[in-house]
């Protein structure tokens, strides 16, 4: 057994890790707002400590893997902000946010297995630390305790768990499969990405409304705004995954390409390709170098014109597109808002979204 990943402190606040700063926060209640979340989230970390802890030796190391290697908490932050459109990070909330963390945690692990991935937050990821297996089923725990938090929250909460965690399957069970004959690439894939990642973080909106007993017809506008946010969380996930320094990132270089994910930079050069010789050659080169060789045993001469390939894909306008296309989706999501009242929280929704497509710059 190896030892857990180190745990991460964080330096400063989360608020401000996200970009929910002074300069943002200019009034009393703004500021009041950022430090009720910072303190809801102390209360998630603490809440995440004591539930990713188990009894069994071997679940209590895996479980706690990737939690002690940091994370955003982009979700449990959601909730927080949208639960003060009601009375704010009351316990319940508190439950359901750390609730979609571990959901989200668990899908790490699977996602991890399923990609081949050998980093997640910086470390080695837990199938490479202790294999396929393992992995799986500290994803499954995770997943059961995530289930087990819900169900004190009642039927509403156990059905959104449930409802979320179908269309996250769907969707990884979609971008396995890939688009059927005669099905858009490209609307296939955002498809995939609105059940993978837009729901969960829609689902974390969503919960943020219900348990704060926030008026009901608030709930649509923050689904919505949550789901569009999740898709382009992650296009701009797309546009980093091409990053060339891993040290920021936590994953080598094209990731996902070298597991044969097809991301959006990718699938737009394949558009392009037919009519567009550059883009044809480039493509050829992806193929050959990078996709053809998943799963097989790399030289030295293989790594070098993966990396080649991965760079000259970065350069590509394709990837400009992708981030273009990432804050229009950011863009539809501060639009979902408009219904809801002026103030604190819709400012700092707004501020969320325009936060999440900076990370890529």
């Amino acid at each position: 057994m190896k030892p857990s990943a180190p745990v991460v402190r964080r330096s400063a606040s989360m608020t401000s890790q996200l970009g929910l700063t002074d300069r943002i926060f200019s009034t009393a209640a703004d500021r009041g707002l950022a430090a009720d979340i910072d303190a809801g989230i102390d209360q998630v970390e603490a809440m995440l400590l004591a539930e990713v802890t188990f009894t069994d030796d071997i679940a209590d190391v895996t479980g706690r893997y990737l939690l002690n290697a940091g994370g955003k908490r982009v979700r449990p932050m959601l909730a927080l902000l949208t639960a003060h459109l009601g009375n704010g990070a009351i316990p319940d909330v508190v439950t359901a946010a750390t609730a979609i963390e571990i959901t989200h945690l668990a899908s790490l692990y699977h996602d991890d297995v399923m990609d081949d991935s050998d980093r997640r937050r910086g470390v080695p990821s837990a199938q490479t630390v202790w294999g396929n297996s393992v992995a799986i089923l500290t994803g499954d725990l995770l997943f059961a305790r995530a289930s087990q938090l819900m169900a004190r929250l009642g039927e509403r909460a156990i059905r959104l768990q449930a409802n979320t965690f179908e269309r996250l399957v769907l969707g990884q069970l979609h971008e396995t499969v890939g688009p059927r004959p005669g099905e858009d690439a490209v609307q296939h894939y955002i498809q995939v990405l609105a059940d993978k990642t837009g729901s969960l973080i829609a689902a974390a909106a969503q919960a943020g409304v219900v348990f704060s007993d926030a008026p009901d017809e608030f709930e649509q506008p923050v689904i919505a705004f949550g789901e569009k946010i999740g898709v382009a969380f992650q296009l701009i996930d797309d546009v980093i995954d091409l990053s060339p320094q891993p040290e920021e990132t936590g994953k080598v270089p094209g990731t996902d390409l070298r597991a044969g994910v097809a991301t959006l930079p990718l699938l737009k050069l394949r558009a392009l390709a037919p009519t567009d010789a550059a883009a044809g050659d480039l493509l050829a080169r992806l193929e050959r170098d990078v996709l053809a060789r998943v799963g097989q045993p790399n030289t030295p001469d293989d790594v070098t014109a993966a990396d080649a390939a991965i760079t000259a894909l970065r350069q590509h306008p394709v990837t400009s597109q992708t981030l273009s296309e990432a804050h229009r989706w950011a863009g539809d999501a501060v639009d979902a808002l408009d219904s809801l009242p002026k103030g604190s929280v819709k400012k700092a929704l707004t501020r969320f979204a325009e936060t999440i497509v900076e990370r890529s710059s």
